[in-house]
């Protein structure tokens, strides 16, 4: 919907723009006004900043719909039972006009799916007179839940009071904005997934990445295929059921939230030979033998396994998982991983063995998987995504040809800008996730045992921990990374946005929150509406107070997200800040 080009908005905007030319909008930082929408509007029109008492009875109405019904119940109850206490009091006039009874939302479209593409814009009109309502208008379900948000934001103290006379018109950088959690290494109880899910929904993210099975285990129960949980699973209460994805896709329905599953293959696949020990190759084998060079060894860590792609039945299982998956999750994309093949996996195989020695290639042997997997999902109506290595592995690869830039989405995490390039550079859509800047996990040390680096005089890989992707990728890092960075105009509207990564190798439900937030909702921020202020300049230094505010509002809301400074810093604004 084109909401400046409504009469009634468009209207209202050439009032406010007058507004703003007589009475010249105030710079509103933290300390004028803590009660802060994050992820910051890419409009926000206020010409004298104030509030107005909110109605003990305030409502909120809109068009019936299976999933918007369900959060203007969950946004009402919380709206009215929050009474957020800013850290630094407001610097609000609060207006003595009747208390504000409603807010009234409309939207265009009622029919439209949650998907990639999906219009998640809206307007919100707060007026400074009492009695009236509130308005948002959004041309969807989901851009109504992103207005919710806002104006939920907007609403603090006891009694209640909210920000007025404003008028918001938000839109987002780019369509895919998620965290990627992975669930094999460690596990994760439903519950904890929907607290993911609905921190995301706070910040406005809109993608779960659910990189559920991995050579570690395989804890999601696939109809057709019952023993790969069975056995593939760390127990009886280490699973997913059909019932559990559903519940988990359904919460994310109703908060706005797309639920995209990565089945990783052929690479990654150990805890399939728990059920089909004939179709892996080199499965349970050490990893990294001793005296052996990195080249040498079988995986890219603790465990190893890998699909052989010359057995016929291995294709007879994936193609089962795989429908059975699509079926479970409704969403458009599905993550079909290939990243990170190891040579000697396969090399040590006699079926592949022997291939090679009749000059056969490790990458021909990756192609007869990719072309004999990729039609299956393409026939199930899925874009596939891939991570990178499909594509720029120096050492197992596949050609182009094979990957159709109409059906396949990259996703990049090696060598930050450089990879991402060479992705679009080649035609294909990329979802940005770059270890040097988006993974969550980097900076915890190694969790391998019996590691010589850690031993006296440190190596010098000590200067990373001992993490492969050290050091610990800040707040700061995140907020200005520029995930089109170096790209023309036309290689950047290939980026279709960006993921955080939380591999779980030294995670789980007991820390999750504090590795995620309020890291990921730096990254959040800058794909809703950039990390730049209107003369072009990073807006870090201004981002901080508010960040503050905004992780001490999520901890309020449950969200046991990490502090990023000294209490005292929040209660005394700008005195944290360095002379630059």
């Amino acid at each position: 919907m084109d909401f400046i080009n409504n009469p009634s908005f468009s209207h209202l905007f050439s009032l406010i723009l007058l507004c703003t030319t007589l009475f010249p909008t105030p710079q509103i930082s933290a300390v004028d006004f803590p009660i802060n929408v994050w992820p910051k509007p890419t409009t926000f029109l206020w010409p004298r900043p104030q509030a107005i008492a909110l109605s003990p009875n305030f409502t909120i109405s809109a068009p019936p719909h299976p999933y918007l019904t369900a959060a203007v119940r969950r946004y009402l109850a919380q709206i009215l039972s929050e009474h957020h206490r800013p850290l630094v009091t407001p610097n609000l006039n609060v207006t003595s006009s009747p208390p504000l009874a409603a807010l009234t939302i409309t939207i265009s479209d009622g029919s439209g799916p949650l998907g990639h593409g999906v219009n998640e814009s809206y307007s919100l009109r707060i007026p400074d007179g009492g009695g009236g309502a509130a308005v948002l208008e959004a041309g969807t379900a989901w851009g109504a839940m992103r207005g919710l948000e806002t104006f939920s934001q907007l609403v603090y103290g006891k009694p209640s009071r909210v920000a007025c006379g404003l008028y918001v018109w938000d839109v987002p950088l780019f369509m895919h904005r998620g965290i990627m959690l992975d669930t094999a290494r460690n596990y994760y109880g439903v519950e904890d997934l929907m607290r993911l899910i609905g921190a995301m929904s706070m910040n406005k993210l809109n993608v779960f990445h659910w990189h559920v099975t991995d050579s570690h285990s395989f804890p999601l129960v696939v109809p057709s295929e019952p023993e790969m949980a069975e056995k593939g699973a760390y127990g009886e209460d280490m699973k997913y059921t059909a019932a559990d994805v559903k519940r988990v896709v359904e919460f994310g329905l109703e908060h706005g939230v797309r639920v995209v599953p990565e089945i990783d293959m052929p690479a990654h696949t150990g805890s399939w030979a728990k059920a089909y020990p004939e179709i892996v190759t080199c499965a349970d084998v050490f990893w990294w033998p001793a005296e052996a060079g990195w080249d040498d060894r079988f995986a890219a860590e603790p465990g190893s396994g890998q699909l052989n792609p010359l057995n016929p039945k291995t294709y007879q299982v994936v193609q089962n998982i795989v429908h059975d998956v699509v079926s479970m999750f409704p969403d458009q994309f599905f993550h079909a991983g290939a990243d990170e093949v190891t040579p000697n996996c396969w090399k040590i195989d006699p079926q592949i063995h022997s291939f090679l020695s009749k000059n056969g290639t490790l990458s021909q042997i990756l192609s007869l998987f990719i072309n004999s997997t990729l039609p299956y999902i393409l026939s199930l109506n899925r874009t596939v995504v891939y991570w990178e290595d499909v594509l720029l592995d120096a050492t197992v690869s596949v050609s182009p040809s094979l990957l159709p830039k109409q059906h396949v989405i990259l996703q990049t995490w090696n060598n930050g800008p450089a990879n991402t390039k060479r992705i679009v550079a080649a035609g294909y859509r990329a979802i940005v996730s770059s270890s040097d800047f988006y993974y969550l996990d980097c900076g915890h040390g190694d969790f391998v045992g019996n590691n010589s680096e850690y031993d006296q005089p440190p190596s010098a890989n000590q200067t990373d921990g001992g993490s492969w992707c050290g050091p610990f990728k800040s707040w700061q890092l995140i907020y200005n990374y520029d995930i089109t960075y170096g790209l023309t105009a036309a290689e950047a509207e290939l980026v279709i946005g960006g993921e955080v990564a939380l591999w779980s190798e030294q995670a789980d439900s007991t820390v999750v929150d504090q590795r995620i937030w309020p890291r990921a909702s730096a990254m959040a921020e800058t794909l809703w509406s950039g990390n730049r202020d209107g003369a072009g300049r990073k807006r870090f230094a201004e981002a901080v107070d508010r960040l503050n505010e905004w992780r001490y509002r999520m901890v309020a809301r449950g969200i046991r997200a990490e502090p990023i400074q000294p209490l005292w810093c929040v209660k005394n604004p700008g005195m944290c800040n360095t002379l630059h």
